[in-house]
């Protein structure tokens, strides 16, 4: 009885009806008792197979169509995943600011741990739900009592009393302005100014001194108040004093003694969130207004995105390194941990010791950047030490590449416990989900990480005036070489670009943005806005699109940053550098050329973990400064990157026909990269003027 139920489940999986399984079951009075046994053992580790083998994931949407046409228009589309043209504004009908996801997340963790740090050498500490609302109140208190009006500014890397000073403002409807140290002076001083803030917080001492400075200068006459979260020295103290400027501790008791705790003043979802300053690469900074519906609205569209194919839970935890004063790593914390009562653990605030926060932390969330991304992934390429050790990791690669092609998405397989287990390992070993953004990353990267790291890994696109993202790859989607489809908060279009022959009705242009997740404009600056926001609320991105056949969107371009060459052909500098990122020496790449010249000059930093190598196999020997220096080096690199741009289709004159190999890395101290990890292109060109070998004109 037991084995005939075994085969009609056999049957069933099998898909055998009807006479077929009729005739299996006339078979089984002619067989032996040692025959039956057998066939028993057999079905009962067949349906065994069944029941436990992977489950694909299942998309939200057809894979084919992941997006519908507005109103017959092939340029203009919107996400599959709404039933009409109607965008998305919010999720949950009683969440519609970041205060009250806040309070979701407390009520849902049952005032579990919210916000980690640690000490060198030390496991991950944690403050509470309720102790970080608590003390969100008592700061935000404090902030009415010294008459704080609006904005509110935080000058501070990532840790959690970021946090909890964003969550004060929340608290009273104030809007958070966050400062970041690669602003300048005097970057800083026409923020300050423009928003007319008069409340500064600040980490450190020597942050706060320089706000300080400025205020004894009389550049910032507004500033009176700057709180610190370490303490601050008796001479910090009494020079405030003698500019009129309050100096508190946020950490003191006695600084909250005499604080009446007012009651929350709770904000509307049309009320300002934060002014997010962007860097840029020139000019003044830009204020954009993010309101609270702007994030709500956002939000619930990652929400409905995942919803029935990735569970956010109350255990996840992420790992806070990239800069919370920049809309990315801030719409991931809001998302995916503070709305569903999960964790965020602070990095130490040293890049070199993260890889040892992550180890410690073991996040099963990731928000990564390409450049990340590609050092992990070369990292790996160059860890391999002989040929047979190659060959296992490339099959392993493209076995679970097929795996995932079929949506099964795991960490668990023979390839992952033979040949991944140490890659998992070095990131935590527990990651469900990764999210990159900023950049475009190579299709090569993507698809190898997504088998290795044995997790899933989206791409998103969008910019901090549509509170972060417009686009966003589907679970479920293992195809590489776009961002996705439309949020369902926003509609995306492309229109025409003449003098770069891109044309809507190619399906190719710049990509404009509208919906309820755009911004309110640049902080008094109404031509600015203009320029951004045209009368019909279209968000003109500067970037340059292409609809793909399946409904996503591939980023081809930048209109922003073009430039013309002496016989007239335009230059996207960004697109040319994405290509030659595929070169295995090159690190990082910056490409220049002006109206004056015929070609193109590019500054590359070679990868220091290859590049010494890589040129030993091309039978160069020396230190990695003096490979940069030696110019047959740096011609086998021009050859290397010339063979990998013809490869991708580069035109003749977008080729690069002058190197000048760089030893130190572009980064956000030495001034060359924003904050987000974008080139600062006016300072690279400024910066390396003066050498001849690439000739760069102002």
């Amino acid at each position: 009885m037991q084995l005939q139920e075994w085969l009609r489940s056999l049957c069933s999986h099998a898909g055998l009806k009807g006479s077929e399984a009729e005739e299996l079951w006339s078979l089984l009075p002619s067989l032996s008792t040692s025959s039956l046994l057998g066939l028993g053992a057999l079905a009962s580790l067949t349906v065994y197979w069944l029941l436990t083998r992977p489950q694909p994931v299942r998309p939200p949407c057809d894979l084919q169509a992941q997006s519908v046409a507005v109103g017959g228009d092939p340029s203009c589309r919107r996400s599959a995943l709404l039933k009409d043209d109607n965008l998305l504004e919010f999720y949950y009908d009683d969440i519609r600011t970041v205060y009250e996801m806040f309070q979701r997340g407390l009520r849902i963790s049952g005032d579990g741990p919210c916000l980690g740090y640690r000490k060198p050498g030390q496991p991950y500490e944690w403050i509470s739900y309720s102790e970080v609302a608590q003390q969100a109140q008592w700061m935000g208190s404090g902030m009415i009592a010294k008459g704080c009006q609006q904005f509110v500014g935080v000058y501070s890397p990532n840790r959690p009393e970021w946090v909890i000073s964003e969550m004060a403002c929340y608290t009273y409807s104030m809007a958070l302005v966050p400062l970041y140290d690669t602003l300048g002076t005097e970057a800083m001083v026409h923020i300050l100014n423009l928003a007319e803030m008069s409340l500064v917080v600040c980490d450190r001492e020597e942050r706060a001194a320089l706000l300080l400075e400025c205020k004894e200068k009389g550049m910032t006459p507004k500033v009176s108040c700057l709180v610190l979260f370490n303490d601050f020295s008796q001479a910090f103290g009494e020079r405030a004093k003698k500019c009129e400027v309050d100096g508190f501790l946020l950490s003191k008791p006695e600084s909250r003694s005499h604080i009446f705790r007012c009651l929350p003043q709770l904000p509307q979802p049309q009320d300002l969130a934060v002014v997010c300053f962007t860097s840029g690469t020139t000019g003044k900074p830009k204020g954009a207004m993010i309101t609270h519906g702007n994030i709500a609205s956002n939000t619930s569209s990652v929400i409905k995105i995942l919803e029935g194919s990735f569970v956010i839970r109350q255990e996840d935890v992420s790992i806070s390194y990239l800069p919370l004063a920049h809309m990315f790593e801030r719409m991931i914390q809001v998302l995916t941990m503070y709305c569903y009562g999960a964790r965020v653990g602070f990095f130490q605030g040293d890049v070199s010791l993260l890889m040892d926060d992550i180890k410690t932390l073991k996040p099963t969330l990731f928000p990564v950047v390409p450049r990340i991304l590609n050092r992990i992934y070369d990292k790996i390429l160059g860890s391999v030490t002989s040929p047979l050790q190659g060959a296992l990791l490339h099959y392993a690669v493209g076995r679970k590449q097929a795996e995932l092609c079929r949506g099964i998405v795991r960490n668990n397989s023979l390839w992952d416990k033979l040949v991944f287990k140490k890659i998992q390992a070095s990131l935590g070993g527990n990651l469900r989900f990764a999210l990159t953004a900023s950049a475009p990353i190579s299709c090569t990267v993507l698809s190898f990480l997504r088998a290795t790291m044995g997790c899933m890994i989206c791409e998103g696109y969008g910019q901090t005036e549509c509170t972060g993202g417009c686009t966003f790859s589907l679970i479920g989607d293992s195809s590489t070489g776009h961002v996705g489809a439309p949020l369902p908060c926003a509609m995306v279009k492309v229109v025409d670009i003449p003098d770069m022959n891109y044309f809507a009705k190619n399906g190719e242009g710049e990509i404009c943005i509208r919906g309820p997740s755009v911004f309110k404009g640049y902080l008094k600056d109404p031509e600015r806005t203009a320029e951004a926001l045209d009368s019909d609320g279209w968000l003109h991105t500067g970037d340059v699109g292409q609809w793909l056949p399946n409904g996503t969107l591939r980023i081809i371009d930048r209109k922003k940053h073009i430039f013309k060459l002496c016989q007239g052909e335009y230059v996207a500098p960004e697109k040319i550098e994405n290509v030659y990122m595929r070169s295995v020496p090159v690190l990082q790449v910056f490409v220049h050329g002006d109206s004056l010249q015929s070609y193109v000059v590019g500054i590359v930093v070679p990868d220091r973990e290859v590049f010494v190598e890589w040129a030993k196999e091309r039978a160069f020997v020396g230190s990695y400064q003096e490979l940069c220096h030696n110019p047959d080096v740096k011609n086998a690199v021009l050859e290397d990157m010339r063979a990998v741009g013809k490869e991708a289709g580069l035109k003749s004159f977008e080729q690069v026909k002058e190197l000048y190999l760089h030893p130190e890395m572009f980064s956000i101290a030495n001034g060359l990269l924003t904050p987000t990890l974008k080139s600062r292109r006016a300072d690279i060109r400024r910066v390396f003027q003066e050498h001849s070998e690439i000739k760069m004109a102002e």
